[in-house]
């Protein structure tokens, strides 16, 4: 129940932000008219029609989003109409067409709360606000977008994210009913019933065209009236469940999966038992049962290796690496994943890697089998592309290390980077319990380079930021984004953390393609290094970028795929180091220009 308890939570906080304020008006429209014939429908049916819209839009693919678009500007339309009939009603009645009449009808039925039938009236009025309602996705609300796109349709997706609307009716239908009384209280005293009645009808015209214009999703997400994004995360905190983000002074990518009461992954059935819900974690010399090793079944090909099973394994020691070769966390943790693999080999432990993607590029099977090559990756790796495994461990992160002793029983955990030493030891202490000569002491001494060299965390002020519609934040163009339309974008003067376009760029769910040649992105960053995930077009061509540093090149603050001019080529889809300063990290304002089309952009990560 914690997570259904989060969602609703989350949902409650969104009335205090920016997002909410272009559907205000349909729903203060009625104010001081029966809440329980009026505003108590039209907040149902706006709650149950976010939490349809928001499931087909994590499964329907294309499809959905098309019928959701359809479904917007019917319902923009049928709002408009109630603002005409608001404002106008004289009017509204002396109009011929079905349409008009219709709204006039639906807004004296929604005035008449006490008759019969405002019930029903107010739900569709409910329905079309839900239709257009784009909450800002904060932390909860991404935990379970995110988990749905993973976990595959479920019934407890959708009950999360009606747990979620409803959370937000419920802090909205407070304030309506606050706001009723005082209405209600100005309309006797005042006499204002005729004017309010025109005020609204205005209000939810000028709506309606925010929401047309894309400003609810443009505009308004990157506003900051209240910090809702740092409430959720310390409810997060709160019960145990925060999402280490990836560059903001944490050292691992999260994504929970809806489905489970408990927030864990559920098992696809037919699936040999899962993983018990894991303890805390224990030093390596107190290493607790957590349960029996889950299936290794279910990868759709293995690298490396032929498929290795549980029973295959008995009597080895096994470290099962999650990972994804464009996470910055991954590749940070990778040194020290391939020394213990060369280090531990003739002592009987065996190193898994369980490749589940996060963008689209990453489930090709042919990218894996490139980047496994050049990360110089040698032991086996199964690819999860269709997160089998990762459900089975009910996994969370990015990267994720679970330790199994030679009796097939999880013995150890840990997420994220860090903490080496602790784990290398994990490792002897199996081996030894599993009776392995000749052990190797000490622990690996590792001299990573390149986007493999830890991260300087403590001086890290940028979180991982992503590009696409979908789970992009404080993007700064004027006008915001225009989703899967081309579209010629502007730069903008930058605060710390905000990123802009400029060029003609078509901004897609995961990603931006740049259009024509001569784009940029630029980015105001806190960090020693900047990495960005990239990729050439659908025709593999190679893409020529410029990189600059305060307007000009990066010189010894360059990464490892640039030059000190700033000079690189985008060849592969994968990650990027673009900066690494030399100096201490400070505030920076990174420009990234594209000499040819075609270049996709996915992520900033920082370290």
């Amino acid at each position: 129940m914690i997570l259904f308890l989060l969602a609703f939570l989350g949902g409650a906080l969104t009335i205090a932000s920016p997002c909410i304020l272009p559907v205000l008006p349909f729903v203060f429209a009625g104010a001081g008219q029966s809440f329980r014939r009026r505003g108590l429908p039209m907040l149902l049916g706006m709650a149950a029609t976010f939490a349809l819209v928001a499931t087909l839009a994590a499964f329907g693919g294309g499809w959905a989003a098309q019928a959701n678009s359809i479904g917007r500007g019917v319902a923009l339309a049928l709002l408009a109409l109630f603002g005409l009939a608001l404002l106008w009603p004289g009017l509204a009645e002396r109009l011929s067409a079905p349409l008009v009449a219709f709204g006039a009808r639906l807004s004296q039925r929604a005035d008449s709360a006490g008759e019969q039938g405002g019930f029903g009236a107010a739900l569709l009025l409910g329905v079309a606000t839900g239709l257009l309602w784009a909450p800002c996705a904060g932390p909860i609300l991404g935990i379970i977008l995110t988990g749905a796109a993973l976990q595959g349709a479920t019934v407890g997706t959708t009950l999360l994210l009606l747990a979620y609307g409803l959370g937000a009716a419920t802090s909205l239908a407070l304030a309506l009913l606050v706001g009723g009384r005082v209405f209600a209280a100005m309309k006797r005293s005042l006499g204002l019933g005729e004017w309010a009645r025109r005020a609204f009808g205005a209000v939810v015209l000028a709506a309606v065209a925010a929401i047309a214009l894309g400003l609810d999703t443009g505009v308004l997400a990157n506003l900051s009236l209240a910090n809702t994004g740092r409430w959720e995360e310390a409810l997060l905190d709160r019960f145990g469940l925060s999402p280490a983000q990836a560059d903001g002074g944490q050292s691992a990518s999260v994504v929970m999966a809806p489905g489970d009461a408990a927030g864990a992954m559920m098992m696809k059935s037919g699936d040999a038992p899962a993983m018990a819900p894991l303890p805390a974690k224990a030093k390596a010399d107190e290493l607790l049962v957590e349960g029996p090793a889950p299936s290794l079944s279910g990868a759709v090909e293995w690298l490396n290796s032929p498929p290795l099973s549980n029973e295959a394994l008995k009597g080895k020691v096994v470290l099962v690496d999650f990972w994804t070769y464009s996470c910055i966390n991954c590749l940070r943790a990778l040194p020290y994943v391939r020394a213990w693999a060369d280090k531990y080999r003739d002592q009987g432990l065996v190193v898994i890697g369980v490749h589940a993607p996060e963008f689209a590029f990453e489930r090709d099977v042919g990218n894996v089998k490139r980047a496994v090559a050049d990360l110089g990756v040698t032991y086996p790796v199964a690819i999860d592309n269709d997160f089998a495994i990762w459900r089975a461990f009910r996994n969370q992160y990015w990267p994720a290390h679970y330790f199994i002793d030679a009796q097939g029983r999880v013995r150890h955990h840990h997420f994220g980077e860090g903490e080496y030493d602790q784990s290398e030891k994990v490792i002897q202490q199996l081996l030894a319990e599993a009776g392995a000569s000749g052990a190797a002491a000490g622990v690996v001494k590792v001299e990573a380079k390149g986007v493999e060299a830890a991260a300087n965390l403590a001086d890290v002020g940028s979180p991982e930021t992503y590009i696409g519609f979908a789970r992009a934040e404080n993007f700064a163009s004027p006008g915001g984004a225009v989703e899967n339309e081309s579209h010629l974008y502007a730069g903008a003067d930058l605060r710390l953390n905000e990123w802009s376009l400029a060029g003609d760029w078509t901004i897609g769910e995961e990603r931006a393609d740049l259009d024509r040649a001569g784009g940029a992105i630029a980015f105001k960053f806190h960090a020693r290094d900047l990495h960005l995930v990239l990729g050439p077009g659908a025709d593999g061509k190679p893409v020529r970028f410029r990189v600059t540093v305060d307007g000009a090149a990066p010189g010894d603050d360059h990464g490892a795929d640039v030059n000190a001019a700033g000079e690189g080529t985008v060849a592969g889809e994968r990650l990027y180091q673009l900066v690494r300063q030399s100096g201490a990290a400070r505030d920076r304002l990174f420009r990234i220009e594209f000499l040819d089309p075609g270049v996709r952009a996915y992520a900033f990560t920082f370290g």
